[in-house]
This record gives structure tokens, C-alpha cells and sequence, in this order.
């Protein structure tokens, strides 16, 4: 009898657990989160896209949490260098960072020694936006679709160039995988950053290159630079007679460049889960959309496990394009 009780005492007690838990788990690591300012570290130098993209999600975020979201920018290495800064960091919720396809994609690709890993180090929040890269040339290249220049680089393999921000860059895997699936050869003029870049394509040094929308815009409206193609899920409202990649027959371009919210593995998921709630009430703001236009951005937020699909997604592309062309970096 004793023992019957003892058991019945310790079901009972197991029960009143069970039904405590609900309430034990509302007291757990996100009932006062966040309880101070939380940073949020972006790989890249301030002024950029990724930039752009984060102050203005912090700015939102701030105000839907009420807690300072605080931009820290931390570039270098092709975002390596700020990527590792938010892998090393206590996964608390309190440092948080930006993914890009670059940090995200092509460098795992690319880089053979990288100071963090892409999936294991990260808990994925979500995808915050889209911003298209356009492929242009150069005003004085005598084509004015991408089907002529691809005839033109046919017809003379190796003769007209294309500048990117780097080595193994993202500007130049996008072009390197394009070579590939249109069959051309175009010669690869590398450069220590995009802005030296767009000025050799403006000057005429080279014919070609890719780069983010808005960098490349106000040249595109100058008459400069000729758009021939976006990289993007659809045409760009900037740019509505220029067609995507997918329009020209190129669907394994993929859809451009996108950024999103990571955090430190280990984050606990009901912290996950209300950055991510956070994230997508900001993206919904009519002002964050209004800004959001002016760089001709789209919002893409998503669950945290559709992020980590889209995340490998884009390791995988990449990895094949810099296989193809061999492209592999210390």
C-alpha cells in the first residue's frame, strides 16, 4: 500500500507538472525578451545595401519591441568577418545579424577555409528582402538586348570583358554561372570593391558587369550604362521593359540577391519566433514599404524553416557554379 501511494503521489505530481507547463514555458526565455537594447551586426560597410536594408528594419523593429535595435557594422572579407562576429556570439537574442546570398551562398562556395558555417553556426529568423542586380554594358558595346550581346561575345569569344568587385566575389559567380549557361566567354577584370568597378564600366575599360539595382541606377538613367537583364523573382518597376533572367531562358540564375535575419545557433525558438514576428510587422509598416520602393527592394519574409531552405538552396547553386569554373578561394 505504501508503494501504491508512493506511485499514485509521484503521478500526481507529474500531472500538476504537465498541466504548470504552459505556464512555466510563458516565464521562459522570451517572456521579458528583449529586456535591453539588442545589436544587430551587419557584414558590410556602412552606406552599402545590406546597410540600407538593416537600419532600415532596426529603425521598425525598435519601435515594435520596444528596445533600441542597434546597427553595428563589422565588413571586411567579403562579409566573412561580421558573418563570424554573429556565429560567435551568445545565443541569447541580444546579437542578432544580416544573411545575404553572398555570406550565405557564395562564399561557403567559394572560400575553402571560412571562419563559420553557414548552417550549423546560425539559427535562421527570415528572409527580410529582395533587391534585384541587373546585368549592364557599357553604352558604347553595340548590342541592345541580351540576345544581341550574347551573339556579339559569340562571335568574338574573349574580346569583351566584365568587371567585378573581387575574385570570387558574388558579382562574379552570377557572371561566371550566366558564361556558363549561355555559352560565351567573356574576360573577368577584378577589382578591390564595386565602386572602382561601375567606374572602369562607366569609363569604358570594361564592357560589362552585375551589381545591386540601386547602385547602378542613376547611371542606367543617364545613359551610360544599358540594362539588359535583372536578376530577380520579376521585372523590376524601375526598369519595366527589361526582362529577367527566367524571361531569357536562364531560370538557373536563381532570384537575386536577398537579405535576411540570423541569429547565434542555440538561439531558444521563442525568441526566434517573436524576432520573427517582429520582422514581418515592420515589413508591413506603409512607411518601411514606401522606403523599401525607393530601393527598388521587396519584402520576403518567411518562416524561419523556409529561410533555411532558401539558405541552402543558394549554397548548393553556387557551389556548382564555382565547380564549373573552378573558382575556389584560401
Amino acid at each position: 500500500m505504501a508503494m501504491r501511494r508512493t506511485l499514485l503521489s509521484s503521478l500526481a505530481a507529474c500531472a500538476a507538472t504537465a498541466l504548470l507547463a504552459p505556464a512555466a514555458w510563458a516565464q521562459g526565455p522570451a517572456a521579458d525578451y528583449p529586456s535591453r537594447p539588442i545589436r544587430l551586426v551587419v557584414p558590410f560597410g556602412a552606406g552599402g545595401s545590406t546597410d540600407m536594408v538593416a537600419r532600415l528594419l532596426a529603425e521598425k523593429m525598435s519601435v515594435i519591441l520596444g528596445k533600441s535595435v542597434v546597427v553595428d557594422n563589422r565588413g571586411g572579407a567579403g562579409g566573412s568577418i561580421g558573418a563570424s562576429e554573429i556565429a560567435r556570439a551568445a545565443a541569447d537574442g541580444y546579437t542578432i545579424g544580416m544573411a545575404t546570398v553572398s555570406t550565405h551562398g557564395s562564399n561557403p562556395a567559394i572560400f575553402r577555409k571560412l571562419p563559420y558555417d553557414p548552417i550549423k553556426d546560425f539559427a535562421p529568423i527570415t528572409n527580410v528582402m529582395s533587391v534585384p542586380s541587373v546585368f549592364v554594358i557599357n553604352a558604347s558595346v553595340p548590342a541592345k538586348t541580351m540576345k544581341e550581346f550574347i551573339a556579339l561575345a559569340k562571335a568574338h569569344p574573349g574580346k569583351y570583358s566584365f568587371a567585378s568587385p573581387g575574385t570570387g566575389s558574388l558579382g562574379h559567380a552570377n557572371i561566371e554561372n550566366f558564361m556558363n549557361l549561355a555559352g560565351i566567354d567573356l574576360l573577368h577584370i577584378p577589382y578591390k570593391g564595386a565602386g572602382q568597378a561601375i567606374t572602369d564600366a562607366l569609363g569604358g575599360q570594361v564592357n560589362a558587369m552585375t551589381d545591386n539595382l540601386p547602385s547602378t541606377l542613376p547611371h542606367i538613367k543617364d545613359g551610360k550604362l544599358r540594362p539588359l537583364a535583372v536578376l530577380a523573382f520579376k521585372r523590376a518597376d524601375v526598369l519595366p521593359d527589361v526582362p529577367t533572367y527566367t524571361e531569357l531562358g536562364f531560370p538557373q540564375m536563381g532570384d537575386g540577391g536577398w537579405f535576411g535575419l540570423v541569429a547565434p545557433a542555440g538561439t531558444p525558438r521563442p525568441i526566434i519566433d517573436k524576432l520573427n514576428a517582429a520582422a514581418h510587422k515592420a515589413m508591413a509598416m506603409p512607411d518601411y514599404l514606401e522606403k523599401q520602393k525607393s530601393i527598388s527592394g521587396e519584402s520576403m519574409g518567411n518562416t524561419p524553416e523556409e529561410f533555411a531552405r532558401q539558405i541552402k538552396a543558394a549554397i548548393e547553386r553556387y557551389t556548382a557554379v564555382a565547380k564549373r569554373a573552378n573558382i575556389k578561394l584560401d
